[in-house]
């Protein structure tokens, strides 16, 4: 015998749980200043910055514009506002977390929320800054022969490279951020502590591996033969494995 169907009232929406996913991403950015205004603040300040050195160097001290151009490709300029995004991650855990338990959200939701959040957010700042690179090329420095996107790794990639090299650097310094947090709501900061020194003692036991195995040639090779695409890809790797981690210890978590 079939059970009987239950009727659903008109107009009532069976919860899934994808709504709550989105729900948990939409809430992490109601707060414009946090994911927006922020970050905009700390990377126009520092191409701001970049541009009156380049002016200041090329136009009144006279030094050739090519050769400022080719030392300034080694700034870190461009991550300025990188290291804030730990801070996004810290804040938006700590913030959301005990008002999304408060209105019935699952632990789980909240994390495949928040973590959805973090790559919506990494995937904007990669589309901006490849955007901003592209400016930065055409325009010859902003005019000046300043080089703030166009550095480091960036310099002769293709543009999707160095999106890709963006969204994954990004969201790995807010998913670590997450996990961090996620380690202090469960354990507060005995269990920071302990999960830092863990990874500083694995990454310590690994080079000590790679020099007792006088590796260090092989793996610089390795790098190099997978390129910038590659090395980041390696990045999202790690990543991933700090996202399942902060999901199991988030878990049996409490707000503070």
């Amino acid at each position: 015998m079939t059970a009987p169907s239950v009727p659903v009232p008109s107009g009532v929406v069976p919860s899934r749980s994808w709504q709550r996913v989105v729900r948990i991403t939409r809430l992490q950015f109601v707060d414009p200043w946090v994911f927006v205004w922020l970050p905009a603040i700390i990377t126009g300040a520092a191409l701001l910055i970049s541009i009156a050195i380049a002016f200041i160097v090329t136009r009144i001290a006279g030094v050739d514009p090519e050769a400022l151009r080719v030392g300034m490709r080694n700034s870190w300029a461009v991550l300025a506002a990188f290291w804030y995004f730990i801070t996004i991650a810290i804040q938006a855990m700590a913030a959301t977390f005990p008002f999304a338990l408060g209105v019935g959200s699952t632990r789980r939701d909240f994390w495949l929320g928040s973590m959805l959040a973090f790559g919506v957010f990494s995937a904007i700042t990669a589309l901006v800054f490849a955007g901003l690179r592209g400016l930065e090329i055409v325009t010859g420095g902003w005019g000046t022969s300043a080089a703030m996107f166009d550095a480091l790794w960036y310099v002769g990639t293709p543009w999707w490279v160095g999106a890709w090299s963006t969204f994954s650097l990004a969201l790995a310094f807010l998913v670590i951020g997450a996990a961090t947090t996620a380690c202090y709501m469960r354990w507060r900061a005995l269990g920071v502590i302990i999960a830092v020194l863990a990874v500083v003692g694995l990454l310590v036991a690994a080079v000590a591996v790679i020099t007792g195995l006088a590796a260090w040639g092989a793996v610089v090779a390795w790098f190099t033969r997978i390129g910038v695409f590659g090395i980041f890809a390696v990045v999202l790797g790690v990543t991933a494995l700090a996202a399942i981690g902060g999901f199991l210890v988030i878990r049996r978590a409490t707000p503070a």
